[in-house]
């Protein structure tokens, strides 16, 4: 089960990468702090929209996964 479970991590780890990497660059860098924060409020469209949302998703069944394999290895 132990195996099972970091599997899924390491699986889930490389789509997340994977995802963030595929994500186009909004081209503010440390702009946005400043003045120069005029694409901040642009609306996401199509794909963009998309990969923000399987990021969160991703992001969150990692987190989840980390604390199942420790709870495993931790108490089982």
């Amino acid at each position: 089960m132990k195996t099972f479970l970091q599997i899924l991590l390491m699986i889930d780890a490389v789509a997340l990468i994977a995802i963030i990497v595929l994500q186009p660059s909004k081209g503010e860098g440390l702009g946005a702090i400043g003045s120069g924060g005029q694409m901040f409020f642009a609306k996401n469209k199509g794909l963009e929209k998309l990969l923000d949302k399987a990021t969160t998703w991703m992001a969150i069944v990692f987190g989840l996964l980390l604390i199942f394999v420790h709870i495993y290895d931790r108490f089982i």
